[in-house]
């Protein structure tokens, strides 16, 4: 207790081996970055308009064009800085920055007659560096209305499909290449063997950056920037905000102040447990705030999802504003944003994602707190983030527990939110999940829980009619939760939480299953 913990030297330094995904606004930029760094290259995404001269001087060792919902031929629509080509650092277009990179050099982009989404099948010409390990024809994914009708003689074309004639392309002078399908997505089997080629083969790296090295070389600009100051950490009971925490308390140790706000709308003994973990875990000054009476007030009435959430914002900045009052010498707040918070807010550097819900711990919090702010997981995905709690020692059992939305049940709770509602949500829930777990399916499952309807329907018990709540059962399977799908769950389990909760829960009397994906669903309801 009482001062720092010490960590070992990072064995290389992040920008050893460094690659740049310029974004042009696709929500797979994030994912093309993951993929690299499963390979073991550092990358980060950067606005798609940085200068050369600022690429020149990051000295990254690949460059790689992400996609987009423009056309290159359209006005107004992103480009690059045309002098990156010149710098002999190589360059990898993927879909739109495949066409892009070629309309810049010389080539031709027109709306493509026979558009091409979903499932293609791919023949490569020839014996390139790209295609290493790989058979003569692969199965991909296309997801586009335009593509590269024409190229300068400079280019070779790579690869074809039946509708795609230039599916694959590589300058003849400079190193640049292009694909049109997508290798990032899992829907492209050999996607990240094909990346891997690219890094190892024309990048030169060499897969030297560990996780563990970026955690310590985190914790060690942490605790530059922050000095003697003390740093407020919200608890949750989640992964993120817990993980945000172990890296806070390696790097500043006793100036970590953590606040935990109960507003009611916590799973069931959600705030014990996060209690007992924490207290096992850390030794630092904890503030437990109750203000469920508050947050329901503020919530009476309200059905709308984004007014929701705009309302539990608002009310966790004045609970955590009037707690860290109490705190003296406070300069920092630290928040657990994981990047798909970020792209779901309409955040993501240099693109135009669209808003798909409202976070209220990303974008303006600090501005409201007086706080400066560090976001030490902005730029990971919860696997990414998992892996990183277990290297800093926290139990298994809180690091694969199942994400939680910052709202809380109150995006599960369908209309009104109201306490009674809750009760029955939380009971509903507390089934799912120990189900889930008795028949050793928790870890094979991403998130699961349980939704509560704003209907009612007739049913029928002891020969009595009812007209009661509705209850839904969501479950999926995801590595990154960009995308996700249903999970097939046995029927005799889910005839199991079906009858418990009908049976236990008063106030139910139908169950269903969600066996919808993402897209075009969200994980969560609201």
């Amino acid at each position: 207790m009482g001062g720092r913990p010490t960590i070992p030297p990072a064995s290389s330094d992040v920008k050893d081996e460094l690659v740049l995904v310029l974004d042009f606004g696709s929500q797979y930029a994030q994912l093309i970055a993951r993929r690299v760094r499963e390979q073991h290259v550092f990358c980060q995404i950067v606005r798609h308009d940085i200068s050369a001269e600022e690429i020149r001087q990051r000295a990254p060792r690949g460059l790689i064009l992400s996609g987009g919902p423009a056309s290159v031929y359209q006005p107004g629509a992103p480009r690059c800085d045309e002098r990156l080509f010149q710098l002999g650092i190589p360059v990898l277009g993927i879909c739109y920055g495949m066409q892009l990179a070629c309309s810049l050099l010389g080539g031709q982009v027109r709306s493509a007659p026979a558009r091409e989404y979903g499932r293609a099948v791919c023949h490569l010409h020839d014996n390139h560096p790209l295609w290493n390990g790989l058979p003569q024809e692969l199965e991909v994914w296309m997801s586009h209305g335009d593509q590269v009708v024409r190229v300068s003689d400079q280019f070779i074309p790579l690869a074809h499909t039946e509708t795609c004639p230039i599916a694959a392309v590589a300058h003849r002078q400079l190193p640049v290449f292009g694909l049109q399908f997508h290798p990032e997505v899992s829907h492209t089997p050999r996607g990240s063997h094909i990346l891997r080629n690219f890094l190892m083969h024309i990048c030169g790296c060499h897969g030297t950056w560990l996780l563990s090295d970026f955690a310590e070389q985190t914790i060690q600009a942490i605790r530059q920037r922050v000095g003697h100051s003390r740093v407020i950490c919200g608890l949750s009971g989640g992964v993120d905000s817990s993980v945000t925490a172990a890296l806070l308390y390696r790097a500043v140790g006793s100036q970590l102040s953590c606040i935990l706000v109960n507003n009611g709308l916590l799973r069931k003994n959600e705030q014990q447990m996060v209690v007992e973990q924490f207290s096992s875990h850390f030794q630092t000054d904890l503030h437990v705030v109750e203000a469920e009476e508050r947050f329901l007030s503020a919530l009476a009435g309200v059905t709308d999802p984004q007014e929701k959430r705009r309302i539990i914002g608002r009310e966790f900045i004045e609970c955590f504003r009037e707690e860290a009052r109490r705190i003296p010498d406070a300069r920092f707040l630290a928040q657990g944003t994981l990047y798909p918070d970020v792209i779901e807010s309409g955040s993501a550097p240099g693109g135009p994602a669209a808003t798909i819900k409202l976070h209220h711990n990303v974008g303006g919090l600090p501005a409201e707190l007086g706080f400066e702010l560090i976001e030490p997981l902005r730029d990971l995905f919860k696997d990414e983030v998992r892996r990183l709690g277990l290297d800093l020692g926290l139990p298994e059992e809180l690091i694969w527990r199942h994400p939680f939305p910052g709202p809380g049940l109150a995006v599960r709770c369908l209309g009104e939110v109201t306490r009674e509602r809750l009760a029955i949500l939380r009971e509903a829930d507390a089934i799912v999940v120990e189900e889930i777990r008795r028949a050793g399916l928790y870890r094979q499952t991403a998130q699961a829980f349980a939704v509560l309807l704003p209907v009612h329907s007739v049913g029928v018990m002891g020969d009595a009619r009812t007209y009661e709540q509705a209850v839904v059962i969501r479950c999926v399977n995801s590595d990154d939760f960009m995308t996700a799908d249903w999970s097939r769950l046995p029927y005799d389990l889910l005839a199991r939480i079906s009858s418990r909760i009908i049976n236990e829960v008063q106030g139910v009397n139908r169950v269903c299953y969600d066996i919808s994906s993402k897209p075009p669903a969200t994980i969560e309801w609201e």
